[in-house]
């Protein structure tokens, strides 16, 4: 089920009516409602891996109990058994056709036949989330931050709580798992804000993303023929088709989880005003990347025996966060691209400048010296979505190899509108949005407008919504969440 689908917003009320009004004086309950609507919102998009989904949530619960142990190898050994488990189902539906056609290439390569068995199989949506999020339960028991749960619901909950997933946030134990255990009260402005949430996360989807992939297919698939500046145009419009489609989905999440009085990990922080590569990890998809700090860079040594350890710790989550998106070369040449931006700041010491501060926090606009650092690090971020929008590595070079030689035989392109100029009418808007908020992205800030006047605004952008979604939906444009096939 889509958050931008009209079968959603049906099930939404039902399932909020009949949580605060049928099932609110139980816990238990609410929880088994909870589980039940978020396997019905799985299965109405995929009920041939319901039976999967229902393994990978038993196994690791099992599997908790015997990593609690005291005894370190027994611990260990679950521990293991937790991770060739997740990392298995990964393997097998994800990365083994891709293995498999590379094993037949480099025999090819000297003269040996190979020809693999294949697996004509669909990718389980939420596969790559729902997986970690086991995992993470296993490792943070070992560590002795979690204990295992003794209620199996509470923890299937928090495995396959229906806003996160299919697409995040990657959610951490020690963090939902309290909200599902402790009695839950309605909260008028939490659930408020969680409207507003909802509502801003579908004007990012449906009118901004679903607006400028048009463009954006039309542009990748025939770029041999466009001029430099369309394409440029094009790699810029796929920059926000993407921030609007993944982090409208994360609002939408978050919006949704307050409505039923939860309260999920920040996913965005307004990413594309960061001032360096570190900054933008921090700012963009920040429960994969802190997942992989914590459960792979750590783990590796981190930064603690020397510089050369810590480059070489920075390649491998980078290089395994591209490869973690997809089974394809243009992914991992993504990572790798974001690992060579990384690395100056790394040696220079420079890769926490900006941890917790916000550009121009206290101004209305950014210094000449910010903005520059903005233009730059969204120009190396551009640069890298080519490769990871491509579906190879070879279309990517021919992209980019495009935009520098149409440039050199025509220069002139760029004192004329190009095609695509129309997508500033919705990048714009987007980054005024955002500016206005960058100061707190857990909710949307009241507008300074009387009450009837704020209403009316609202409604107008819901309208927008509906008729954005209609009008994509007959021109065959209309779109599932671009992170629905990681």
């Amino acid at each position: 089920m889509l958050f931008n689908s009209f079968e959603f917003f049906v099930f939404l009320p039902i399932v909020f009516l009949l949580y605060w009004f049928v099932f609110n004086r139980s816990l238990r309950g609410q929880n088994i409602l909870i589980l039940v609507a978020s396997y019905f919102f799985y299965g109405w998009w995929s009920y041939k891996f319901m039976g999967l989904l229902m393994l990978s949530t038993l196994l690791d619960y099992l599997y908790g109990f015997g990593v609690a142990s005291s005894d370190k190898k027994r611990a260990k050994f679950f521990l293991w058994l937790s991770l060739i488990n997740n990392l298995g189902i990964l393997g097998v539906f994800k990365y083994y056709n891709f293995f498999a056609l590379q094993f037949q290439h480099a025999f090819g390569v000297v003269g040996i036949h190979f020809d693999p068995m294949l697996l004509d199989i669909a990718l389980p949506i939420g596969i790559s989330f729902y997986t970690f999020h086991g995992m993470s339960y296993v490792f943070d028991i070992y560590r002795g931050q979690q204990k295992p749960v003794r209620d199996f619901v509470e923890y299937a909950v928090f495995v396959a709580f229906f806003p996160l997933l299919v697409a995040g946030p990657i959610e951490r134990a020690h963090h939902l798992l309290p909200q599902v255990r402790k009695q839950r009260l309605f909260d008028y402005r939490q659930a408020v804000e969680g409207c507003r949430l909802i509502l801003w996360g579908l004007i990012k989807k449906v009118v901004i993303a679903d607006s400028l992939s048009g463009f954006v297919n039309t542009s990748f698939d025939g770029y041999a023929h466009l001029s430099s500046f369309s394409l440029i145009l094009s790699a810029i419009a796929f920059s926000f088709q993407i921030y609007g489609d993944f982090s409208g989905y994360s609002d939408i999440a978050l919006g949704t989880a307050k409505l039923f009085g939860f309260e999920l990990l920040s996913n965005f922080k307004f990413p594309y005003f960061s001032r360096d590569i570190a900054e933008f990890w921090r700012r963009w998809h920040i429960s994969l990347s802190s997942w992989f700090r914590d459960y792979l860079y750590i783990p590796l040594g981190g930064s603690r025996s020397g510089k050369m350890m810590a480059v070489r710790n920075t390649f491998i989550i980078f290089l395994v966060s591209g490869f973690w998106h997809g089974a394809n070369w243009n992914y991992i040449a993504w990572g790798f691209i974001h690992a060579c931006g990384f690395l100056p700041l790394l040696l220079l010491d420079r890769n926490r400048t900006h941890v917790n501060d916000v550009v121009a926090f206290d101004r209305a606009l950014p210094t000449a010296g910010e903005l520059w650092k903005l233009i730059t690090t969204f120009t190396f971020v551009t640069f890298a979505w080519i490769f990871f929008r491509a579906h190879s590595v070879g279309i990517a070079a021919g992209y980019i190899g495009r935009i520098v030689v149409s440039a050199i035989h025509d220069p002139g392109q760029f004192l004329h509108i190009p095609e695509g100029a129309f997508i500033f009418l919705y990048i714009i808007p987007l980054l005024i949005g955002d500016w206005w908020l960058r100061r707190d992205e857990r909710s949307l800030r009241t507008l300074p407008l009387a009450q009837p006047l704020r209403l009316a605004f609202y409604v107008l952008l819901m309208q927008l919504c509906l008729m954005k979604g209609v009008e994509h939906k007959i021109q065959n444009k209309s779109q599932t969440f671009i992170y629905f096939q990681f």
